[in-house]
Formats: structure tokens, sequence, C-alpha cells
């Protein structure tokens, strides 16, 4: 027996990978987060499954959904959003698992960033505007930010962001960011990013608030901000540059 925890993606059920589809159609029991994974991901699952919505239970209910499978020697697949390696709380669960010797597997999925740079039709890395992408929240209920996290620390690398978790808090990291990015700097908010109902307001950290105001996003919901957002005078990128000599090009080795 093994739970397969799996990244589920960003939420539009084909954009689960192969890999993830095939355990999941592989596996006679499914946990899934029911509040952030959309219901239409269940039509992997093999008749008769069990699907169990762990929205509403605790930490203690969901490791007794492992136990019991395990003792029934059922394959469990655990369905989480987006990709398991960020901001997915996989890591407690499999706490709990090792202390069971119970075995698991880990499937990356798409993750939401992914997904909302999709929707905008943008690169998140633009040539000497943005090389790096930096994944972050905000403090919250859930846990706060280690110390040498701040969003100002890193606001200050000029790289684009992505700030999950914190739509919320909009008013608070606009004032934290306006000094390093300006009032001008373009702001996207992605809000179910490739579900049916995927919203996108665009704006600059000037005007994104009252954007939001008109029409509030409460949850489910990706901050995106930095000068790639819009950048189109920016130079090509040397690697398909003809003089740039690479080994798969006839060129250095």
């Amino acid at each position: 027996m093994t739970v397969h925890f799996i990244g589920a993606g960003p939420g539009a059920a084909d954009l689960i990978t192969v890999r993830g589809g095939a355990l999941l159609a592989s596996c006679p029991v499914c946990l899934y987060a029911g509040s952030i994974v959309a219901k239409e991901m269940l039509a992997y699952c093999p008749e008769g499954a069990r699907i169990v919505d762990t929205a509403p239970l605790s930490l203690d209910e969901i490791e007794a959904e492992f136990v019991a499978a395990y003792q029934a020697g059922y394959d469990v697949a655990r369905l989480h959003s987006g990709d398991l390696s960020v901001f997915s709380a996989v890591a407690e669960q499999m706490r709990r698992l090792d202390r069971c010797g119970i075995p698991y597997t880990l499937t990356p999925g798409v993750p939401a960033f992914a997904a909302a740079a999709a929707a905008l039709g943008r690169e998140l890395t633009v040539p000497e505007v943005a090389q790096s992408l930096v994944l972050t929240r905000v403090p919250g209920r859930a846990s706060r930010m280690p110390e040498g996290e701040k969003l100002a620390a890193f606001a200050a690398t000029g790289a684009t962001l992505a700030i999950h978790l914190a739509i919320q808090a909009i008013d608070d990291v606009v004032a934290t960011l306006v000094p390093f990015y300006g009032p001008d700097c373009p702001v996207a908010v992605v809000a179910h990013a490739s579900w049916p109902e995927e919203r996108i307001v665009r704006g600059t950290l000037a005007d994104i608030c009252a954007k939001l105001a008109e029409a509030p996003i409460e949850r489910t919901a990706l901050i995106l901000v930095g000068r790639a957002l819009e950048a189109e005078s920016f130079r090509d990128s040397a690697l398909y540059d003809a003089d740039y000599r690479r080994r798969f090009r006839g060129g250095a080795r």
C-alpha cells in the first residue's frame, strides 16, 4: 500500500500530469482538498472508489484515513491543488506517514503561478528586466512569516513577485511595494487561474486597490508584480541569436 501525493494543478481537470491522472485512476481511495480542487478532477477516479473531501477534516482525521487504507491494503491518491513543493501542507502529512511507517510518493503538478502567467500571456522572466521570480506570501492565521522573509526584503531585489494567499491584504502589499517598484509598476491579480470562472484584474500599484474595491476578489487569487508583466522593448535572448555559439548549433563545446 502506498499514499500517492499528487499535484492536481491549478484547477482545470486536463492540467493534471499524465502520471498524476494514471495514479488517480489506479487508487481505490482518493482524498482531495475539496475547497480548492475542482470536482471534475474526480472523474479520473475508478468506479466505486472511496472519495473523501478533506476540506472539513483535521490533520488527525486525515491521518486516520491514511491508517485505515493502510490496514485495508488500499493505495491512496492524495490530491492537492497546484504543485506539492510550495504552500501545499504536504510536509506535515509526510511526517505523520513516516511515523506510521506508511510509504508514499510525490507527483508534481502545474503550479498556480505558471497557470496565472499563461492566463496573462506573459513570461515572468524577461532579459535584462527580470531574471528572478520570488514565490512568497504574507503573514496570516495559518502561520507567521520567518523573520528574514519580509516582503520588503524580496521587493528590494526588483524581481517579479508571485504573492500567494495575500488578496485580503492587498492594501498592505501595495504600501510595502510602492517604495521599491514605483506606483506605475504593473500588477495583475489572477483569481481561479484555468478554472471556468477565471478572472483577471490588471493595473498598477497606484490603482489596483481601487479596481479591486469596485469588484472584490475574496480568495484563491495570486498577485503578480513586476516590470516583466508589461515589458515590450527588451532585448532578445541570446539563446537563439545566430551569432551565439553553443554545442547544439555547431559552436563552442
